[in-house]
């Protein structure tokens, strides 16, 4: 196995020059309509992305083991080549597409997700705003190793897809050429992914291709201005609750249950689902029976998550 850079070690100047860049620009060229940056908005999101660092070094302990026990079981062995690994590549950013949408309809999947999506602010720090629970990612690409790719491989092409969506956490680029909005995540593809709006919502999962959301009917384009943040939002910006927030409202909607039928949806539905109405009594001759006891039967999610 080649040794494989780490690009997001190699990229932390950039990040942190491109940051710098935004900032000046918003000085030297404010923009009353944009969100701008706020400062212990931005110090949670940077706290956040250092928190995961930490946790993240914990989570590869056990993921590295089961990746690495699969890849044993497999007789099947991808090269890592100058043209293996755009391929590679191209397969990642397929189940990141999937992983991503996943971590949006998926209850559980979102109380991890959520906290990137819970700044009201869009800027270059936002990207950094990353979860300590990331652990719940590791399944999706399990279908890679498999088929024999080898288990630093995935982590190469997960870091290279990380490294491409900083960028486009901006308000300061706009359109770009209609072929790259056509094939590329950019920011205007982004922006209306962190939106809050109705429209907006559960929309642009893609990591660095946005042909998967056309392809998979995910796309919507920005036309109206984005209102960043979550469809409820959290009023803190300390990192422990930005980062169990939405655990703890799973632990008190269990709490509540009726049923296991209503835990079960509570965890395993979309972050807005509640449980149906009860069913109306029975008429006629059947009125006379008793009724029937237990938990209602889950219903459609009144609304997507943010």
């Amino acid at each position: 196995m080649p040794n494989l850079p780490d690009v997001v070690l190699w990229s932390i100047p950039a990040f942190v020059l491109l940051t710098v860049l935004e900032m000046v620009s918003y000085r030297i060229h404010p923009d009353e309509d944009a969100a701008g940056y706020e400062t212990k908005d931005a110090a949670t999101s940077i706290g956040m992305g250092l928190g995961s660092l930490a946790f993240d070094a914990l989570w590869k302990i056990p993921v590295v083991a089961i990746y690495t026990a699969v890849y044993e079981l497999t007789p099947l062995r991808v090269p890592v080549l100058w043209w293996t690994i755009p391929l590679m590549l191209l397969a990642q950013d397929f189940f990141y597409y999937w992983q991503h949408r996943g971590h949006h309809v998926i209850r559980i999947l979102w109380a991890c997700h959520v906290v990137h999506h819970s700044s009201r602010r869009f800027n270059l720090t936002t990207a950094l705003r990353q979860p300590w629970t990331s652990v719940t990612s590791w399944p999706f690409y399990l279908p890679m190793i498999a088929l024999g790719v080898h288990p630093a491989a995935v982590a190469f092409c997960y870091s290279v897809n990380l490294v491409y969506q900083f960028w486009i956490h901006t308000e300061r680029v706009g359109k770009l050429p209609r072929p790259f909005e056509y094939l590329f995540n950019t920011p205007s593809h982004h922006r209306v992914h962190h939106a809050s709006q109705g429209g907006y919502l559960d929309r642009n999962f893609g990591g660095i291709l946005i042909v998967w959301d056309r392809m998979f009917g995910s796309w919507v384009g920005e036309t109206e201005r984005p209102v960043y943040g979550l469809t409820k939002n959290i009023e803190t910006y300390n990192p422990l609750r930005v980062a169990t927030h939405e655990y703890a409202a799973i632990a008190r909607d269990l709490r509540a249950a009726h049923g296991w039928r209503e835990r079960a949806g509570r965890v395993f539905r979309g972050p807005g689902w509640q449980p149906g109405p009860p069913p109306p009594p029975k008429t006629g001759s059947a009125a006379t029976e008793p009724a029937a006891t237990g938990s209602a039967a889950a219903g459609p999610a009144p609304e997507p998550a943010a």
